[in-house]
């Protein structure tokens, strides 16, 4: 990450030695901040919302300095979220080509355990050589890190932050049956969503990322129906990715005129989709019903024409 800026010193005497007034200073120089920022387009120095506005990079082999890009991102995102697990971490990173992993030994007869940090590709593949935690400061230690969980886990319970991602997750989920609008929808209210495959290309894992509040929280944290098996399920139904059946069958003019209704007419029912076996959610027991009822008007009109 680029991190160039500018440092404006002062001092607190005039060009003749005496004491500059100090009475209200930081409104002062604050006013003097901004209008040089104004003046020779500079990035406004006021705090942001980071998680939103998301200045952060993927870190990219090819740029160069990597131990630096991984060390300036890892430090970031440990101050700007919160996890639980090692997995909802290890999915955060991932949205920036990084990944973790715990390392465990003995050494001189005292058990050992860090954390090892690799580059990866935009497959997730590793790419490089792997960073010791160490070279990152204890922020991003196996010890510091564990304790970010305690307090991710207290905060997130407390302050109920899972609330708000659960129902946005949920009202995308309710609206469509397509995984990539999924993904796509959520992304734009503010969530990105790491979705983990087996071999057969099976969900068995999702990993939800709030920007909004700063949280990573696996789907079946917040619900059995955010699991990987319910999002997989929800995916694979046999109208998955087609729009939703409508409600309502309109009718013509001219069939109305006539005093037909849907039921009176193959020719809608048919093009609907919804009365025949072609329709996607016609059962057997609806297609009795529904051939007994054209029986039974078919019986009527006989009577009446009598």
């Amino acid at each position: 990450m680029d991190r160039h800026h500018l440092h404006i010193v002062t001092v607190n005497v005039d060009e003749n030695g005496k004491r500059l007034n100090r009475d209200f200073l930081y409104r002062r120089s604050d006013r003097i901040r901004r209008e040089l920022e104004q003046k020779y387009g500079l990035h406004p120095a006021e705090r942001k919302n980071q998680r939103l506005d998301n200045p952060l990079r993927k870190v990219a082999a090819s740029a160069g300095d990597v131990k630096k890009q991984v060390g300036n991102t890892v430090k970031a995102l440990n101050g700007q979220y919160r996890f639980q697990t090692m997995g909802e971490y290890r999915a955060l990173l991932s949205l920036y080509n990084m990944t973790v992993e715990e390392a465990r030994g003995n050494v001189r007869g005292r058990e050992y355990h860090g954390l090892v940090y690799s580059v990866t590709d935009d497959k997730g593949n590793k790419v490089g050589n792997p960073f010791k935690s160490s070279l990152f400061g204890k922020s991003a230690g196996y010890e510091a890190v564990q304790k970010k969980f305690v307090r991710s886990k207290s905060e997130i319970k407390d302050r109920k932050l899972a609330d708000m991602t659960k129902r946005t997750v949920l009202s995308v989920l309710q609206g469509t049956y397509d995984k990539d609008k999924f993904v796509s929808q959520l992304k734009e209210k503010g969530i990105d969503t790491v979705l983990r495959y087996t071999e057969e290309g099976r969900i068995y894992g999702a990993t939800f990322i709030d920007h909004r509040t700063g949280c990573v929280l696996n789907g079946s944290r917040m619900g059995k129906e955010l699991s990987a098996n319910a999002l997989q399920e929800h995916f694979t139904l046999p109208y998955a990715g087609q729009p939703p059946i409508p409600l309502s069958i309109p009718v013509d003019a001219a069939d109305k005129a006539h005093g037909q209704t849907a039921y009176d007419s193959e020719d809608i029912s048919g093009g609907m989709g919804l009365l025949t076996p072609e329709g996607p959610a016609v059962d057997a027991e609806e297609e009795a019903f529904i051939r007994a009822m054209k029986r039974k008007k078919k019986k009527k009109r006989k009577g009446l024409g009598m």
